[in-house]
């Protein structure tokens, strides 16, 4: 996190628990914070003759244009005109609003080679490659902003070990990002054939500031000669803003339903799920005993899948828990913390890289 390490982990705890109970009372819209990147003095990716800044803007405007003709709907913009706006206030804007989602708008650009295609990305560790440059592409705007040092004191977008000391104060939300991402890149492969460049975590500060599911598109790349025309043109822009906008009305109905609202957990370094509905014999045992004990939650989703091991990539002994609308999957029963560490080394290398740890107390 920027600010100083400590203290803005504790304010974003405080403002996450905040918002805790402000998700529960906004039952009446769903709102989403539409953010067009970049903006004013910075212009974002500039080639072959597109101003990312200019691009995003207007696929942003279509998005909003469609969604406020639903009175379900509430849309809240970080920019509807060409300003610069700072990555704190971007997110400021989403957690004042108490939003159910945040959409981040971009372009891509490669300094060589000649990629081609749309990528989604949410909030995670990944350091590596083409990937973390583009981390630190959409951080740099921080440098721009005035008395950055002190705003954003600690975090260096170009120091790969300041990349590490984020933190993911939601896992909840990551979850439910990637569900997001995923409905996108989906809409954009199934519905206009365009390249699939597939869903990616990576260190964004914008989206670890935010408390609710979001994510950052990148459209495609304005380095390519043929993908920055299409980008550019009224065609690219009506197409890419319908197929975000159908992703999002999706994942509205699979999570949002009116005063069914999906509330954010609190976390501080692992979760804690109190009196779970969860049936297997051993948790009823454990309680009898009001003992706690520890579980790998390895992913969750609108559907129920069945928990033989070869859905879950040949793990054993997953359970389910259903709460509101989501199911959600652990792997492994432990009393001892280590040994459910280990259980999560094992979640991780099957390929479960959000996996994380619960605490479940009855």
């Amino acid at each position: 996190m920027p600010l100083t390490k400590n203290t803005n982990y504790l304010f974003l705890l405080l403002l996450f628990l905040t918002f805790n109970t402000g998700f529960a009372q906004n039952s009446s819209k769903f709102k989403v914070v539409l953010d067009a990147g970049h903006g004013g003095k910075d212009p974002g990716a500039v080639k072959n003759g597109v101003k990312e800044k200019d691009v995003v803007l207007d696929v942003v405007l279509k998005i909003g244009k469609i969604l406020e003709k639903n009175n379900e709907i509430e849309v809240v913009y970080t920019r509807k005109t060409d300003v610069f706006v700072e990555l704190r206030e971007r997110a400021n804007i989403a957690n004042k609003a108490k939003a159910n989602l945040f959409i981040s708008v971009h372009c891509n650009s490669v300094k060589s080679g000649n990629p081609i295609g749309a990528m989604t990305l949410v909030m995670g560790m990944s350091r590596t490659g083409t990937n973390l440059e583009i981390a630190k592409t959409e951080n740099a705007v921080i440098f721009q902003e005035t008395d950055y040092k002190t705003k954003y004191k600690g975090f260096d977008p170009n120091n790969p070990e300041t990349l590490i000391g984020l933190k993911i104060i939601q896992e909840e939300s990551l979850l439910q990002s990637i569900e997001l991402a995923t409905l996108i890149q989906n809409q954009f492969r199934d519905e206009l054939n365009r390249k699939d460049k597939g869903v990616h975590q990576q260190p964004l500060w914008v989206l670890d500031a935010t408390v609710m599911p979001g994510v950052l598109i990148e459209l495609g790349f304005v380095s390519h000669p043929d993908e920055a025309r299409y980008l550019d043109s009224d065609k690219g822009k009506e197409e890419m803003s319908k197929s975000i906008t159908n992703a999002i009305l999706k994942y509205k109905s699979n999570f949002f339903n009116g005063n069914d609202v999906i509330e954010p957990e609190s976390i501080i370094s692992n979760r804690t799920v109190n009196n779970p509905k969860i049936t297997t014999d051993k948790v009823q045992e454990n309680s009898k005993l009001n003992k706690t004990f520890y579980k790998v939650q390895i992913s969750a989703s609108p559907n129920k899948i069945d928990t033989k091991p070869s859905n879950f990539k040949g793990l054993k002994g997953i359970t389910v828990q259903k709460e509101r609308k989501i199911y959600k999957y652990f792997y492994g029963e432990e009393n001892d913390y280590n040994a459910c560490k280990m259980k999560l080394e094992e979640a991780k290398k099957k390929g479960y890289a959000s996996a994380f740890i619960v605490t479940v107390t009855n």
